[in-house]
């Protein structure tokens, strides 16, 4: 105890960004603990910066180091800020950095913040402003993703429409459970008005389910959710080879099981984030965005189907056998690996 020599708490490990979005320009103001920003600097005691006024140089060195940490870009272009007052603020041991952007002319502004890695415990806390209304809040953190505001204006909604329709598009074209579950439905045929109503079936499924899981309503774990998706491509397998071309119930079965893999791109979309502000349009161009990618697949694979069970019945039903045999056995070994061996690496 004797040898111990003094330590610098680190009483709030917290940065805070507030950014204004208006007409004619962007303000904001940035705001930092005297702790971190005295390390930054090579000061050994922090309440110099609160007790003194800053330097010239000191003021150059942090802005230089905050425009380089703070990340801000407007329809893929970097903002630069242009720093303006730098005040003490003894009472809350802080330095407040006042700034101004470019007027944005898209409809959205991408951030993305690390202001101070060498403390893996700190947070910066950003508040983005549309017209001095607060219109969204994030934490960024070590590793944290880059966020996206979306205004509430036109350009912000086509903003929104390029995001999330690629989004959806995407997840269902690489998601090779949910294109089994289709391609299995598929295998027994049965012409243009059967496709469509299995498809429409599956699309008010999802639909249902995705809508209550984005929006909080419902949504239950992924440990349930993915081993029963794994589950219903089984049952489709299964159900192919039991009734051959006899009672279809397919329609039936793209409803039911579609409500269980609306759950499973609801996690995707989770992890992808929805804008409040936004949280309409975004829901609805991700749910847009499968469907144009479901549709991607179904059309040629119905139509190359299709021509078979027309043209050469006894080979389709050889491809209902064996594709029916492969939806079974991969389905069986996604449930046995998402129920069995989840988390096991």
């Amino acid at each position: 105890m004797l040898l111990a020599g003094p330590a610098q708490a680190h009483p709030a490990p917290f940065s805070y960004l507030d950014v204004d979005i208006r007409e004619d320009g962007t303000r904001g103001m940035l705001t930092v603990h005297m702790v971190d920003a005295a390390h930054e600097l090579g000061i050994g005691d922090p309440e110099e910066l609160v007790s003194r006024p800053l330097t010239e140089a000191e003021i150059d060195r942090i802005e230089r180091l905050l425009s380089e940490r703070v990340d801000l870009r407007a329809d893929g272009m970097r903002l630069d800020p242009q720093w303006g007052e730098a005040t003490a603020i003894a009472e809350s041991d802080a330095l407040r950095f006042a700034f101004t952007l470019p007027m944005i002319e898209g409809g959205s502004l991408t951030l993305d913040s690390e202001l101070f890695p060498y403390d893996p415990q700190h947070q910066t806390f950003a508040n983005i402003y549309e017209d001095g209304a607060l219109a969204q809040q994030w934490i960024f953190s070590s590793g944290s993703d880059p966020r996206t505001f979306y205004r509430g204006t036109a350009a912000g909604t086509w903003d929104v429409i390029q995001t999330f329709v690629p989004a959806g598009a995407w997840h269902i074209l690489i998601g090779a459970d949910h294109l089994l579950f289709l391609a299995g439905l598929m295998l027994l045929g049965g012409g243009w008005k059967k496709t469509a109503i299995i498809v429409t079936a599956f699309t008010v499924g999802h639909s249902v389910t995705l809508s209550l899981a984005a929006l909080s309503i419902w949504s239950p774990p992924g440990w349930i959710v993915e081993p029963a998706i794994a589950l219903t491509i089984i049952i489709v397998g299964v159900d192919n080879l039991l009734r051959g071309e006899g009672r279809d119930l397919r329609a039936g079965a793209a409803l039911l099981f579609g409500l269980i893999h609306g759950f499973g791109f609801a996690g995707v979309l989770a992890e992808f984030g929805l804008p409040p502000n936004a949280l309409g349009w975004s829901l609805f161009s991700f749910n847009l965005g499968v469907e144009i990618g479901q549709l991607a697949f179904v059309i040629p694979l119905a139509a190359a189907i299709g021509w078979l069970w027309r043209k050469r019945p006894d080979l389709a039903r050889k491809l209902n056998l064996s594709g029916s045999i492969v939806v079974i056995a991969a389905g069986s070994y996604w449930f046995a690996q998402r129920t069995f061996l989840a988390g096991v690496v």
